[in-house]
């Protein structure tokens, strides 16, 4: 008897340049992880959706429909007041924090535009951070979606994964095959597993991620597709750029690097954000590379620093036909992540 899977029934997953129907976010709500930073996590967040919203000049969005995540009613006020504007859709689904990359399904699309989902295990980042109500938001969404769900047992986080939309998939061996996610399991298994759920035909793995990063390395941090052969990383910014020698390495590895269909890499770079510091004076996991890519327009996360508008111009250049725009995402950061790390985009069905 067969095994139905994302592969044997034509599903890949899609770049993430390819039209949306719309993207999943989720509102900040937990007093208990953000603290003082609750309002500023917030308003950051607010930035964002505004930007992929992208209204026009009488106020209506052309960008992309907001799907947001709210806990419960008196969060649900408090998201609808703020994005309500926007054309914002909210979903009543509980969630631990904001980090729907790594806890939502990866949407995936069929030749004929017909959109499934794939799950898989979620154990808080190796064990890190086990959260009330993560464990299930894959499986609630795909419901809301009206998407079929595949679920696997393999654990994985949506930001370990960086797809080509043809078949080429990017990772980190410092996060998949940490033995806090997967232990005793092979490169070659991880490989097999990737095949038959994404689609992923060609994995290219790089080895560590950036300092203090509490997802073991996750991709979306490192490196980019932004488009089938080519992808944009970061060059360290002045000598104290703590990331320095991790950058270089990817940056020399990538161009001997070939995708599904032989090509090798076309490197882009753009600068690291170099040395940034949280409230406390610990170095935070900083990058540009944490864009969102909408329908419409590029989020380029910013920190206050002195290479933001040289890396919002950088990527201006290479994203013709989208406007690229940098919102601040400090606070947001301070719980891990940046603005890929808080979205998961839903194909559009229908190939246009």
């Amino acid at each position: 008897m067969s095994t139905r899977t994302p592969r044997s029934e034509g599903y890949r997953q899609p770049a993430e340049w390819e039209p949306h129907e719309g993207v999943w976010v989720a509102w900040p709500s937990h007093d208990e992880l953000w603290a003082e930073h609750l309002g500023g996590a917030q308003r950051e967040m607010i930035g964002l959706c505004e930007a992929i919203a992208d209204l026009d000049e009488d106020g209506r969005p052309r960008g992309e429909t907001l799907h947001v995540l709210v806990p419960d009613g008196v969060r649900h006020l408090e998201a609808s007041e703020a994005l309500g504007h926007l054309g914002a859709r909210f979903h009543r689904i509980p969630f631990g924090d904001i980090w729907l990359r790594d806890i939502a399904p990866i949407f995936l699309r069929d030749p004929d535009g017909e959109v499934a989902a794939a799950s898989f295990a979620f154990n808080g980042w190796g064990g890190k951070y086990i959260l009330d109500g993560d464990d299930l938001v894959a499986s609630r969404i795909a419901e809301q979606a009206g998407c079929e769900l595949f679920a696997f047992g393999l654990v994985l986080e949506g930001g370990a994964v960086e797809a080509d939309g043809r078949g080429t998939v990017l990772t980190t061996r410092s996060c998949l095959l940490n033995p806090n996610r997967n232990p005793g399991v092979t490169q070659a298994t991880l490989e097999r597993q990737l095949r038959e759920a994404l689609d992923a035909r060609t994995i290219l793995w790089l080895d560590d991620g950036l300092l203090n990063d509490h997802t073991d390395g996750h991709i979306d941090t490192l490196v980019r597709f932004i488009e089938p052969g080519r992808v944009v990383c970061m060059e360290p910014r002045g000598d104290d750029d703590p990331n320095r020698e991790v950058l270089q390495e990817i940056a020399r590895a990538l161009p001997k690097m070939r995708d599904v269909e032989g090509r090798r890499l076309q490197v882009e770079r753009i600068p690291s954000p170099g040395l940034v510091h949280d409230h406390e004076g610990l170095v935070m996991p900083a990058s540009y590379a944490n864009f969102y890519i909408s329908n419409t327009t590029v989020v380029v996360p910013t920190y206050g620093g002195p290479h933001d508008d040289e890396a919002v111009e950088a990527l201006a250049a290479l994203f013709e036909g989208r406007r690229v725009v940098g919102r601040p995402s400090k606070t947001i950061l301070t719980g891990g992540g940046a603005f890929h790390c808080v979205t998961q985009p839903q194909p559009l069905a229908e190939l246009q």
